[in-house]
């Protein structure tokens, strides 16, 4: 079996394994480490917590998280394919490009790797909305302002909802951050899970 194919097989598994029954309608997250219990146990990360503040709300929808550590918009995109044709999305929120930017990629290329993954879930009448993402300050505050403002640019030329960067209550007090300054640790998962709820409620989800 080709690559793409089990690919595309331990998804439709994985999907069908996690979808629960009290949600109608799926929200694919497609992110990266902070999204993806960098760290820790999947239970509790801010997304598996999340939903579990979702089921008891009874809320009509439920986050599958497709976020892998150490994902780019390159990568994003190669993925998004696959998971666009072997499941059924009712809306596709985008974390993507913290580790575009730590690596220095050029915000042209983050551009059009954005674009990109929200015409593929455009084309499919599934709404997209996209996440503002920040780095540490690692090539200075000439490329730090062209890579945030890569968000808003995409936002506004796809006319998509940009919501706010998800770890800024968290990123400047050390306790709730890992070593590293990059991730947030377990500690601050509940508050970011929090954060994403009234995000959430505040878009046009099904």
């Amino acid at each position: 079996m080709k690559k793409n194919s089990l690919f595309s097989l331990f998804l439709l598994l994985y999907f069908s394994a996690l979808s629960p029954s009290w949600a109608a309608n799926s929200i694919l997250l497609l992110g990266d480490s902070v999204s993806a219990s960098y760290n820790m146990k999947p239970e509790q990360g801010w997304v598996s917590l999340l939903n579990n503040q979702l089921a008891e709300q009874n809320a009509n929808y439920f986050i599958h998280n497709a976020s892998i550590s150490g994902e780019t918009t390159t990568g994003g995109l190669a993925r998004l394919p696959n998971i666009l044709a072997n499941e059924t999305i009712d809306y596709l929120l985008i974390e993507l490009g913290g580790n575009d930017g730590l690596r220095g990629y050029s915000p042209k290329l983050i551009k059009n790797n954005l674009l990109q993954m929200i015409k593929l879930a455009q084309d499919k009448n599934i709404p997209v909305a996209l996440m503002q993402i920040k780095i540490t300050p690692n090539y200075g505050p000439r490329y730090n302002q062209m890579f945030e403002q890569v968000f808003v640019d995409v936002a506004n030329e796809a006319a998509v909802p940009l919501l706010p960067f998800f770890v800024e209550q968290v990123a400047t007090n050390s306790t709730l951050m890992l070593p590293d300054g990059i991730h947030p640790n377990a500690k601050a998962q509940p508050i970011i899970a929090e954060f994403m709820d009234k995000q959430l409620q505040q878009l046009s989800l099904p």
